[in-house]
Parts: structure tokens; sequence; C-alpha cells
């Protein structure tokens, strides 16, 4: 595993990309690159001030679509992001055309070792390779806004079904789309997909493979919001949050990602026990004081994150309470 820096960490402007990086990163002041042993697909991550981190996928001449590097860097990518207490939200793109066109067929099966290796599933996870790229993203204590603009499909759907919110153009096209080629999603889609639409809708989606646009995703609730620059709505949903308790939203996003399916007993069970780890840390009495105009001798603010929020859902599911 490669290593952040300190700088990073904090919250304060820099990069580091996996594969082979684009000059986008040299954009960034006080820029740095971190890489993986991959050579051709890759991950741009930068931070700003804010704490909101932008994800880009970034192999535009393939319309970003899926090869074995593009798999581990993406893990790699939301593995870091899942440590770094200074980070507040993660928006995550498609550099060029496309969101991400899925995977790229010719190069992973060029490989018959790649099979394997995106479907074995390591001793001790719940999830493989091909299921990392998206729910992991679940598993980070923070929102992760997805923006999706022309060509989403199979496994470019899935990783942005992973994220906790969806902004799309209207004209960007979306598919289930592993039955063309004799698949079904297998990109922790199963997962995904039960919690926003029905099953027979789910069923029909990918049993026909047919695109759709992003009205009609919105329509069927694949989709958050609409939008003509979706980047620039993420962004700015993502400044929204920043702005508040980074324990509180990833006590809400563990809230939500693990009552949604549970018996109504468990749900109220881990409701309390997530607002008790809210509510032991002084920092909310501080908060609360100040909203009434008392004169409080600590400066306000919050503090960076907890470390007992991060990747809350991968390990309950690994000890055997799964929770999605």
């Amino acid at each position: 595993m490669v290593l952040v820096s300190r700088a990073v960490s904090q919250g304060l402007r820099s990069g580091f990309c996996w594969g082979r990086c684009a000059s986008t990163v040299a954009q960034d002041v006080g820029a740095s690159e971190i890489k993986t042993s991959g050579s051709s697909g890759c991950v741009l991550v930068s931070t700003d001030s804010a704490g909101v981190a932008t994800v880009c996928l970034n192999r535009p001449d393939k319309l970003n679509a899926l090869d074995m590097d593009m798999f581990t860097s993406i893990r790699d990518a939301a593995r870091q992001l899942q440590s770094m207490p200074g980070v507040r939200a993660v928006v995550l793109k498609g550099e060029g055309k496309a969101f991400c066109a899925g995977l790229d067929i010719k190069s992973v099966m060029s490989n018959p070792l790649n099979a394997s290796r995106l479907l074995d599933r390591p001793q001790g996870k719940i999830a493989n390779l091909a299921q990392d790229v998206a729910f992991l993203w679940r598993t980070l204590p923070v929102p992760v806004i997805a923006a999706v603009h022309g060509i989403c499909f199979g496994g470019g759907l899935q990783i942005a079904l992973g994220a906790d919110f969806r902004f799309a153009h209207p004209e960007a096209s979306l598919s289930v789309m592993e039955a063309k080629w004799g698949l079904v999603p297998d990109m922790s889609g199963s997962v995904l997909l039960r919690e926003l639409v029905s099953m027979d809708l789910a069923k029909e989606l990918t049993m026909t493979a047919r695109v759709i646009d992003g009205r009609q995703a919105k329509d069927y609730g694949l989709v958050s919001h609409l939008a003509e620059d979706p980047e620039e709505a993420a962004r700015k949903l993502a400044l929204e949050i920043a702005k508040r308790s980074p324990d509180a939203v990833a006590g809400a996003k563990q809230l939500f990602n693990q009552t949604w399916t549970v018996p109504v007993p468990e749900a109220l069970r881990i409701e309390t026990e997530i607002q008790r780890k809210l509510l032991i840390p002084p920092l909310q009495n501080t908060m609360a004081a100040a909203s009434i105009g008392m004169k409080l001798p600590v400066q306000l603010g919050f503090k960076d994150r907890q470390g007992h929020w991060r990747g809350a859902e991968e390990s309950d599911a690994d000890a055997g309470n799964p929770t999605a």
C-alpha cells in the first residue's frame, strides 16, 4: 500500500494518482504523485482546502473503460481516502466524454487469469476486486457523490450506484449492460440496485440491457438529481455537507447504510449505538452552547473525524454481520 502525504490527510490542497497520470494533477498547487504498480489505467485524486476530494477516472481515450489497472487503481484510491480524516466529501467523476463505459472486455479477457483476479474473494473479506470498485465507496465515512455525464454502462453504472448521491446530465446514457455480453451485474449491483428500485424493474433493466437517459434514470430512482453540469452540482452539495460535523455526517451514512434493510428492532438498536458515539465527545456540547450565544473557553469549529467511523460497514460485514 502506498503512503499518502500528511498534507493530504489534513485536508490541504494536494493531489496524487494511480497508474499513468495526465497533466491534470500538475495543475494542483503543491501536487504530489503516488503510483501503484499499474501502468495503463489511471485514477486522479485531489483534495481542496475545504476537504473535498475529487476522484477522476482518467482513460478518456477508452471512455474510462475498466481494465485491470483501473480496477486496482480505483480500489486503492477508495482505500486511501477511507483512512484520511481530513477528507469531508468525495466527488467521483470521469474525464472526457464519458463517466465510464464499463468493462474493457478485450483488455481484461486478453489474460485468462484476470477472471480469477476479479472474482476470487480474499479470505475474511466480503467483496472481490470487481465488487470493491463499487462497494468500497459505501464504506467511506464521508458522502461520495457521483457526477455522471455521457456514457455510464455496466460496471460504470455500478460504480456510480456505489456512491451516496448521483447527479446526472439529462442526456447521459445509462445501462445495466452486462446482458449484452451474456453476463450479470457482478460489481455489487445486486446490493446497490435493491436499495433504489423495485425487484421487477431491476430484473427488467438487467435482462434487457436497455439504455436509458438521465431523465428516465431519475424517474426510476437510479439518479438523485439532474443537472446540466453534474460535476458543479456535485461539488456544491459536497461543500454544503463539508460544513457539517464530520462525525455526524459519518454517523448518518452509517445509520442508513446499516438500517435500510434490517428488521425494526435491529434498526432502532443501531440508531441508539450511533447516537451514543456522537454524544460522548464534548465537541457537541460546545457547538450546542454556541448556538444559544454562550461564551465558550474553546475555539469553535469541527475537528477531524474520529477514527472509529472508518470502514464501519465493511468491518461489521467482515465480522459476520452483513449490513447491506
